[in-house]
């Protein structure tokens, strides 16, 4: 058979059997599992595991999507419609993800119960101060969304520097927010065992945390990619879809920083008795 019969006779990409999704789910339920076994004193052998085994699948998941748009040719304008199709239908899952975590914090704290002392924040909790790191991470935060808009900028202007400056930048700052929080944990003056106001707070600051990390590891394969020069100014979803990403987080925290930092902690209203 000639190469031209042999050739998909439509725009469409049809992936090959991968066991990446069985293996991601497995890894995934590993890490999970370590974190729990963490958070519970059990040491964190099987949490560097499952953290490891995750960061492995990804790389090679992203390895093989990148040799498809890249050099296979696949990733047709009707593949990339759906990709925006499927990366916005996951934003979107993520949205309710923390709206579960939202529902808790406003529950608690529009409708104290007896068990706290019909007041919120509890009498025994002392919040953190919104206007000191909090406050701080949030400008990081913000810049960095400005820096990820001036690399896209920079990519579809045809401009490798500025693209690639930008992109170093917003890495930066994302690891710069990932110290901060860390360190603002290392000084919590309350622990995720200490009550309904603990538990959503790190629940729901917690999994931002996580999303900024997954983030930047998006940006720095994205990097990495654009000084391969793996973008063009037609198509360069994987960068679109980081960038997408990014923002998401950006606008997370400042409902983070806004209801549970500074409304929820008694600053900006909060503090009252039911």
């Amino acid at each position: 058979m000639s190469e031209t019969h042999a050739a998909p006779k439509h725009p469409y990409h049809l992936v090959d059997p991968s066991p990446l999704p069985l293996l991601a789910a497995l890894a995934a339920g590993i890490m999970a599992g370590g974190a729990i076994l963490f958070m519970h004193g059990h040491g964190w052998l099987m949490l560097a595991i499952g953290t490891v085994f995750v960061l492995a699948v990804m790389a090679v998941w992203f390895r093989d999507v990148t040799m498809e748009a890249t050099y296979g040719g696949y990733h047709t304008p009707i593949v990339q419609l759906g990709l925006r199709y499927g990366m916005a239908l996951f934003i979107a899952s993520e949205v309710m993800f923390f709206s579960a975590f939202f529902w808790a914090f406003f529950t608690n704290a529009l409708f104290p119960t007896a068990a706290i002392g019909h007041v919120w924040p509890p009498k025994t909790i002392h919040p953190f101060n919104p206007f000191s790191i909090p406050f701080l991470n949030t400008l990081v935060l913000l810049l960095s969304g400005t820096t990820v808009t001036w690399a896209h900028h920079s990519l579809i202007e045809g401009d490798r520097s500025g693209l690639l400056r930008g992109l170093a930048l917003t890495i930066v700052l994302g690891i710069c927010f990932t110290s901060l929080q860390a360190f603002e944990y290392s000084h919590a003056p309350f622990h995720f065992t200490g009550g309904i106001y603990p538990s959503t707070f790190f629940m729901a600051t917690g999994f931002h945390g996580f999303h900024v990390i997954i983030g930047t590891c998006f940006l720095c394969v994205c990097l990495y990619r654009a000084w391969l020069g793996h973008f063009r100014p037609d198509q360069h979803f994987g960068f679109e879809a980081a960038a997408w990403y990014w923002h998401f987080v950006d606008v997370v925290w400042l409902f983070l920083f806004s209801c549970i930092y500074w409304w929820g902690g008694g600053s900006g209203g909060a503090g009252f008795e039911s």
